[in-house]
């Protein structure tokens, strides 16, 4: 039975990544800085919560003693660039050291579509740096780079539905801004995947995988789509540029996470799509599932339909 710590393994993507690596037989550490935000992934018997401070080199090295791979999840989508550096370079840079040290750990790591050391926004230049540390280091090392991830529990077409639920009308900043999600489970597998590694068109040690659905959306399109699927389907009011930046600008200045941020504008000027230049889901042995498909099941009322995707869902666990 082999041993696998999990960072960010109490978030949306992380919860599934446990499911699936328990029902594989591994070991889990899932270090957190509050035991409470583990309550998804305690009941998992091969679960082990820590309370640590994964941005502390020295405890790194200690949680990652008698593992035999580390994946790392831990982003964040909003902050300053020096929030962006500590989360998505200075971690994967200590995390890299620490595996180095170990010797034999291998490591997946979850960046983004779109990453760029020349992007327009803080959030896709340091996540490319990120990368670029990993890739300098001497590591067993496969990157992911989703697209936006959907699936039941997302904070992502939810709050689209919570929105239209309440507001007459949806000022939208960049509308036009393209998309092309993609099914958590269908994440979680290919982190699976490229842990386990047998039985593969491909090697993924040394990989980088595009991985996005089938479909491509508007950011518009994902709204209506969000609103007819839950409680309501609102107008879509698409704002003009000085308007958009406007209104982040005040988000950004309320109390708790923001809706959107400047920052957030700045990555939706490159649209969110897989490019080809790297191997896709398939290269894993994963078939995309579509937005189309999977989102009526838990956006929608959950009649017949819904049940027989459930079945679906839990076969692919």
């Amino acid at each position: 039975m082999k041993n696998v710590l999990v960072l960010g393994g109490t978030g949306f993507l992380g919860r599934h990544v446990c499911e699936k690596l328990h029902r594989q037989g591994w070991r889990i550490t899932v270090p957190t800085r509050r035991m409470a935000n583990a309550a998804p992934v305690q009941h998992l018997p091969r679960v082990t919560v820590i309370e640590a401070d994964v941005h502390d080199p020295g405890q790194l090295l200690r949680l990652l003693d008698g593992h035999d791979a580390a994946v790392n999840l831990v982003a964040i989508l909003h902050g300053g660039e020096a929030d962006f550096e500590r989360v998505h370079v200075e971690l994967p840079l200590s995390l890299a050291e620490a595996c180095t040290a170990d010797g034999q750990c291998r490591l997946v790591h979850v960046s983004a579509l779109g990453a760029s050391l020349d992007g327009p926004s803080h959030y896709l230049r340091s996540k490319a740096r990120g990368e670029e540390v990993l890739r300098a280091s001497a590591l067993q090392l496969t990157i992911l780079r989703p697209s936006v991830i959907f699936g039941d529990g997302d904070r992502f077409l939810n709050l689209f539905a919570r929105l239209q639920a309440g507001l007459p009308i949806v000022p939208l900043a960049c509308a036009g801004a393209q998309f092309q999600p993609v099914w958590v489970e269908d994440v979680a597998s290919a982190i699976v995947a490229s842990l386990i590694d047998q039985g593969l068109p491909m090697s993924s040690i040394g990989q980088t995988f595009e991985c996005a659905g089938p479909e491509i959306f508007t950011l518009a399109e994902l709204v209506r789509l969000a609103g007819r699927l839950g409680s309501r389907q609102r107008a879509v009011l698409p704002l003009p540029g000085f308007l958009a930046r406007l209104q982040a600008a005040v988000m950004e200045r309320l109390p708790g996470e923001p809706l959107v941020s400047r920052d957030n504008l700045d990555s939706m000027s490159v649209d969110n799509v897989a490019t080809n230049q790297w191997p896709g889901l398939s290269s894993l042995g994963i078939e995309a599932a579509s937005l189309r498909t999977i989102a009526p099941t838990y956006l929608g009322h959950r009649g017949g339909r819904s049940r027989l995707l459930d079945f679906r869902y839990s076969a692919r666990r």
